[in-house]
This record gives structure tokens, sequence and C-alpha cells, in this order.
């Protein structure tokens, strides 16, 4: 067994030609660039079964070499994709049950009858791989590129596969995130967190295709800095699956939550104080401030009118085609995994980074709901938008931290915050004044909102 470190980033036809030239590769190439053709027959059970175990089964023809395949889904973290891989090299193109074992098989698929296994899809593709390689400090640095054109097949449906895989041979996991991200902020890269695997079984079932990340466990002991991770890498990674498969099929409401997790990712960054000083996280603001200036507008628009919605696929066409994007997902990976918000952080930053989440979090809240001056708004309820930003950063963790705080009806709080917080976004027509007024007072008389203003 080996374990594999990569990241997958799509790319366009042009991009690929454009990859292969580039300077940076050119430099760092060691060996030159080789072509093989792939043939890849996928197998599982008619219900899935290897599927619902996430592991894919394969075997690939490369030039007169058969080589057999078992992968588990491991994990992902930080935008890099970690999972165990077995290999066996066979005489023929058949497959091999006997080699699938106790020592790599899961213990999930035990009373599996292996001779049900059956051809379900094939991945197909020319592949132009380098060794690229190079010093990064003290160590060595070893990764090979690859260039993929070519297409995945399920019955009579088909993708195009088109990406830039990168795979970590020797050295940091982080040298991978930052050659993607040099990469990245010259051609439009796509962080692409789903397999040629995964492809297939989405021809099968559209719906299929897992939209978000299980949530981490947060634990009310520990660390800010240790949550920031998890919740930073689970927005990232939901944002990159949503953006993926809105690419894939269009419809609508997985943009609107793409951009949700977007909105939630700023305020996360933008609730953190001295833990993370705004000189850490400057550049990532910047680069979430104008997507979500360009995309919000069109995902409230597109609500009430049907026109928008047409549009938005091709216009997010446009968006993958800049660079932007995928330069955003890279640069927030290496943010995260680096944990670059603690450095050069004061004596104090770095005693709210260690804090107790729960301590910490039921502080931040208090502060966050006394400045938010709820009566004042039932006064003047024309100027609650001004407060959209506040109440986006208390929403960001009573939505995925409120396990750890010990309040009353802690959901209800959320949602009726949020009923308050989409009122301030909506234009003001007809009643909307009024509805903000009660609103606002709802919100202001729940017994959670009192703990916290006092």
């Amino acid at each position: 067994m080996q374990k594999e470190t990569e990241i997958k980033l799509r790319a366009s036809r042009e991009t690929l030609l454009a990859l292969r030239e580039h300077p940076l590769l050119k430099k760092r190439n060691k060996s030159g660039w080789s072509r093989h053709e792939l043939f890849n027959q996928y197998y599982d059970t008619a219900d899935r079964a290897l599927a619902q175990a996430r592991v894919a089964l394969r075997l690939r023809r490369d030039g007169e070499q058969f080589i057999q395949t078992l992968k588990s889904r491991g994990q992902s973290v930080a935008g890099l994709s970690e999972r165990n891989e077995w290999d066996w090299y066979l005489d023929k193109a058949k497959l091999d049950i006997k080699k699938l074992g106790d020592d790599c098989w899961p213990a999930s698929l035990a009373e599996l009858d292996k001779k049900t296994l059956k051809p379900i899809f094939t991945t197909d593709f020319v592949r132009e791989k380098a060794e690229i390689a190079w010093g990064r400090g003290k160590t060595k640095v070893i990764i090979e590129a690859a260039l993929d054109l070519g297409q995945v097949k399920a019955g009579k449906q088909s993708e195009e596969i088109c990406e830039l895989e990168l795979e970590l041979r020797q050295g940091d996991p982080e040298a991978l995130l930052e050659l993607a991200a040099e990469l990245a902020a010259d051609l439009p890269l796509m962080p692409c967190d789903i397999s040629k695997a995964e492809r297939g079984y989405r021809l099968h079932d559209a719906d299929g295709y897992s939209l978000q990340l299980p949530a981490p466990e947060l634990d009310a002991t520990m660390s800010l800095d240790d949550a920031v991770v998890a919740l930073g890498w689970q927005l990232l990674g939901n944002s990159q699956r949503l953006a993926e498969q809105y690419r894939f099929n269009g419809r609508w409401k997985l943009l609107g939550e793409w951009l949700q997790q977007l909105i939630e990712l700023r305020a996360l960054l933008g609730s953190l104080g001295q833990a993370a000083p705004r000189a850490s996280s400057r550049e990532l603001r910047e680069l979430l401030d104008a997507l979500i200036q360009d995309w919000r507008p069109r995902v409230e628009a597109g609500q009430d009118d049907e026109g928008v919605r047409k549009a938005a696929p091709g216009q997010f066409a446009e968006e993958l085609g800049q660079t932007r994007w995928g330069l955003l997902s890279l640069k927030t990976s290496l943010w995260l995994l680096q944990r670059s918000w603690t450095e050069g952080r004061n004596a104090r930053g770095d005693r709210q980074g260690a804090a107790e989440l729960g301590k910490w979090l039921l502080h931040l809240l208090a502060e966050e709901a006394k400045a938010l001056q709820l009566p004042r708004y039932q006064q003047q309820p024309e100027d609650l938008a001004e407060q959209s930003p506040r109440m986006e950063r208390l929403l960001v963790w009573l939505h995925l931290a409120r396990s750890v705080l010990e309040l009353p009806e802690v959901d209800r709080l959320y949602g009726e915050l949020a009923k308050l917080h989409e009122l301030a976004r909506q234009p003001l027509v007809e009643d909307a004044l009024e509805r903000r007024v009660e609103q606002a007072h709802l919100v202001w008389t729940l017994k959670a909102w009192k703990l916290l203003e006092k």
C-alpha cells in the first residue's frame, strides 16, 4: 500500500497547452514530458456498494501493462486529497478478485460477493507527465505533474476530462499548494475535489454527487486556532464542490449555496479579531470581497428574474475562465495549511488563538450582539442594512458552531436572526420597514439574545 497526496485542477484545453510551456514548469522539469494513453475500466456492484463504501476499483491498461488498483476515498485537508492506494500488476486485462484480500478490502464490505463486481464506466485519456523538482529551503521537492485530456463514459453519457494533476513524490505537502497557486496566478485553474471515478458515478446519477463535506467535530474546549482550520476548510471545500456541480448542471439553487459559502468564509475571517491580524488575511478578504460584490447582486436579482437565472451559467463559465476563483481557493488552502494568521501576531492574539472555543465564542457573540443595538433599529429600520456584515459574523458562528454554546434555544436564535438579516438585504418596498421592526423586536426579546446583552 502507498499513500498518495495530490491536488486536481480543472482546466481548459488552452490552459493545458499553456501549462506545458509555462516557465515555472519548464525551469523545474527534470524528465521532459512523456505521453501515455491510459484506458481505465471501473468496477462496482449493481447497487454501487463500493461507491457507498467510498472506494474505487479499476483496471488500467498503460501500453502493454495492466494494473489493478484499489483506492480509498481518504480525506481532503486544505485542498489536498490523501488516499490509500493498492496496485497489482497483472498479465492480462481481467480483474483478479483474489488480490482483494483482508489487508486492503474494507471491513464494511466483508460480506460482499466479489463475483458480483462488474464494469460500470470507463475513463480513457491521454496523460502527459513530467517530474518537476526543485529545492525548497534545505529540502528537495519532487512532484509528478500530469496533463490529462480525455473522456469519462458511462453508457451513452460522457464528460470531458481536462485537468492538471499534481502528485507529491517527495517533500512537504505545502509545496503542492505553493506550486499550484503560482500557476493559478497566471492561468485559470479550478481546484476540483472530485476524482475521475466520482465523475463516472455522477454520470450514472447526477444527484448522487455529495455536495457537502462532513461537518467538523467541534468541541467547546478546542482552541480557536483549531476551530478556524476546521471551519475554514469546511466552507472552502463546500464552495469548491458546489462550484463544480453548478458548472456541471447549472441548477440555480447551487449558485446561491456557493455564494453563501463565500459569504460565511468572509464573515469568519472578519470575526477573529487579534487572533488573526488583518494584515494576515488582507489578500483573501480582498479576493472574497470582489467575488461577493459581483455575484451577490446577481443571485439576489435572480430570485425573481428568470432571465438572470438563465444567464448565470454562462457568466459562471466566464468566471471560471478567469484566475481569481482558482487563486482564492488555493491561497485560502495554503493559508489554512500554514496557519498563516498565527505568524507575527502579538501576545494578546496568541492568547485569543489558544483560548477555548466555547468561552471565546460566547464573548464574541456578546460583543457583536451589544454592538448591533437592536432597539435602535426598531426605531430606524431603514438603516438596518448597514449592519449586514455584523449579522453575518454572528450567523456564521451560530450556524457552524452553535453546538458548543450553552445558550437556550440557540437554533431559534439562529433562525430568527437569519430572517432579520434577509429582511435587511431586501429592498424597501411596501411593508418592508414594518416587517424589519417586528423581526428586530422578536430577536431582541429572545432569551438567548437577552443573555448575550447582559
